[in-house]
């Protein structure tokens, strides 16, 4: 059983605190970063890290636990109850490592981070026609 996740908070992005903190459980979830059995860290924690207000973190594990992805565990802490990992999506998969080596090449040739993230969002839309690009 281990903690891996570390919250980072945009205050400037208009996006919920605790909203931020779901889509980064997802996030890390989806990554392989967090497996079933993971201890979420406690908003304590969270809250000596990030300045969060301890009832944020809370709410946003309330969501975790109503989307089935954690549990509440009395005394012990948060845990996940199931990843969202795909298999080609993991660590060490080949479209990882595509998509790395293209940062790398875009990177090398000279984009900001805002133009990569113009071209993913015209690429993503292209693909992905009516979902959304969080």
């Amino acid at each position: 059983m281990k903690t891996v996740v570390v919250f980072r908070i945009d205050r400037r992005s208009g996006v919920a605190t605790y909203l931020q903190i779901v889509r980064q459980v997802e996030q890390a979830l989806r990554m392989g970063a967090l497996e079933e059995g993971d201890r979420l860290p406690t908003a304590a924690q969270v809250a000596a890290t990030t300045k969060v207000n301890p009832n944020t973190t809370l709410k946003a594990y309330r969501e975790l636990e109503r989307a089935g992805l954690a549990e509440v565990r009395q005394g012990a802490g948060t845990f996940i109850t199931r990843s969202l990992a795909q298999p080609q999506s993991g660590p060490d998969s080949p479209l990882r490592t595509a998509l790395a080596d293209w940062m790398h090449q875009a990177r090398a040739e000279g984009l900001t981070g805002q133009d990569v993230t113009a071209l993913f969002r015209s690429a993503f839309e292209t693909a992905y026609p009516g979902e959304a690009a969080d």
